[in-house]
């Protein structure tokens, strides 16, 4: 019996010219098999390396055949490539081809689309036997507690997919880890098919799918914004280091938080920079706020109210845009089915409240963190990973801390919170919006402090200067100069900067109790 092992990279025209021979001889020859391999392009040479070493073989291009003599007890006999091959077949067989360059490569192509295909479908096979990796760092914070209830729901991954949580924390978090995990079983969720915690960091986020990035533990006293930020480097390094070390190629990491959310995420993509892209910061906290806040006003449901945009430093100074903002089912004159929606700004008659009161509210709540604090964090970044899995609802808006690439005049190189759809796992940063135009001094303001983070915890700045505003509260602007309702205005520039000296609010900041962080550079 003569069986041969036929490898070759799935765009190969040639390694399609031998599969057809190959084929010829098995269907004719009642004592010829033929077990075929293909590779995508991306990873041949490396595959092809690797059996060479195995076998001590010397080939270096696709096609690869191979005679298998284990019925001998020995190890494979290399034949070589395809003109080897048809060379064997002519010799032995008294068989050839006569295939067409066309058709060669017309095979080749569909090769490639199976082979893409095949792997597609073995991965999601892998999903159906392997649950989600799901990691939570900082998992003795209490936004844990609420958010393991609405991630064990099915509501964010779906029903038919399960997950298996781990919980990481120093230490010292051990025993309310353990009991967090005890909780978190007593639910008798169906897609939860493990929860384990971990207080090792070298063995955090092995096969991660899914990171969340909550609040660092912190036991050490900071006295100035200049340690504060860059008290954020370490854990961030490291934390980049493991997931690009222990994690999925395709892991998917979430940060959230109270201090410095724009930060903290462009560090994990600079210490996790082959996986940038998919590192994102939660803003649906503060969205949610304004949104409520509004909806208070007009005497309504939060949720009826859409396409709020927040613009700049998620826990820090922001842009709440209401220039989109939407209302839906609004009892009033004019009334419409549920997919009816009327402007915010056209419906809310109050200027002073929104120049000042509504200002003053999400001022107040971004300043103290508490968007970030237990029930809205943990639903906010639920959310978040909802609609990156799952999708956005079609035409909404949803705001989004992502690596600015020029978009909207935003300097590059900064994680800014901007308007994005979530569609097909991905997101989408929504460069298309008209007449969202963001004033010189409004950005600025914004992006002043954010470029200044990044340079002070790097170690590029010495000390940090907030950005000083021209009057005390930051002008809201809503439309454009030239429209009849200039009166009116957006939640324009939050000055929600960090304060200095004896009004510094992190006198009492925490930095990271993990033992040993250290990594080798």
């Amino acid at each position: 019996m003569a069986k041969f092992v036929l490898a070759g990279r799935a765009d190969d025209p040639y390694y399609a010219k031998a599969e057809i021979l190959a084929d010829y001889l098995q269907k004719n020859l009642p004592d010829f098999h033929v077990f075929k391999i293909t590779q995508h392009p991306d990873v041949w040479e490396e595959w092809l390396r690797d059996v060479c070493e195995k076998n001590k073989w010397s080939h270096k291009s696709s096609p690869i055949i191979w005679r298998e003599l284990l019925d001998r007890g020995g190890k494979g006999l290399l034949l070589g490539g395809y003109n080897e091959f048809l060379e064997h077949a002519q010799l032995y067989y008294d068989v050839t081809s006569s295939m067409t360059t066309e058709l060669m490569k017309a095979i080749a192509q569909e090769n490639l689309e199976a082979h893409i295909q095949k792997e597609l479908e073995k991965e999601s096979l892998k999903d159906l036997i392997d649950p989600l990796q799901v990691w939570i760092t900082s998992a003795s914070a209490p936004a844990c507690y609420s958010l393991i209830p609405i991630l064990t729901s099915g509501e964010v991954f779906g029903m038919h997919t399960e997950i298996s949580i781990a919980l990481l924390d120093n230490k010292q978090a051990e025993k309310t880890l353990q009991n967090l995990a005890l909780d978190a079983q007593d639910l008798v969720s169906p897609v939860l098919r493990s929860v384990s915690i971990c207080t090792r960091m070298e063995d955090a986020f092995r096969q991660a799918h899914v990171v969340i990035i909550l609040d660092d533990p912190r036991t050490k006293e900071v006295y100035t914004v200049e340690e504060c930020l860059r008290s954020r480097v370490p854990l961030c390094r490291l934390y980049g280091y493991l997931i690009e070390k222990n994690a999925r190629d395709s892991v998917r990491v979430i940060v959230g938080g109270k201090t410095f959310v724009n930060l903290k995420t462009l560090l994990l993509m600079r210490y996790a920079p082959s996986i940038a892209h998919n590192i994102v910061a939660v803003a649906l906290g503060v969205e949610g706020q304004a949104k409520a806040a509004v909806a208070r006003k007009m005497k309504t449901s939060p949720s009826y109210i859409k396409d709020v945009i927040i613009w700049g430093n998620i826990s820090g100074n922001c842009y709440v845009d209401l220039r989109k903002a939407k209302i839906y089912k609004y009892e009033s004159a004019i009334w419409g089915p549920p997919h009816f929606s009327r402007p915010v700004l056209s419906l809310v008659f109050d200027s002073e409240w929104i120049n000042r009161e509504f200002v003053t509210t999400l001022e107040d709540l971004t300043a103290t963190g508490k968007q970030f604090g237990g029930m809205l964090a943990a639903h906010s970044i639920a959310t978040t990973l909802k609609y990156w899995y799952h999708g956005s609802p079609y035409g909404e808006i949803v705001s989004l801390g992502v690596l600015s690439e020029g978009q909207f005049g935003i300097p590059e190189g900064i994680v800014f919170s901007m308007p994005v759809k979530f569609e097909n796992g991905t997101w989408v940063v929504l460069t298309d919006l008209k007449d969202i135009e963001i004033s010189e001094q409004t950005m600025a303001r914004m992006t002043s402090d954010l470029m200044q983070e990044k340079l002070v915890a790097l170690g590029d700045l010495l000390y940090f200067h907030p950005y000083q505003p021209e009057h005390e509260k930051a002008a809201l602007t809503t439309t454009d100069d030239n429209e009849e309702n200039q009166e009116y205005a957006d939640v324009d520039d939050l000055d929600l900067t960090p304060k200095t000296n004896s009004e510094n609010p992190f006198s009492q900041e925490l930095t990271n109790d993990f033992e040993n962080i250290s990594m080798e550079q």
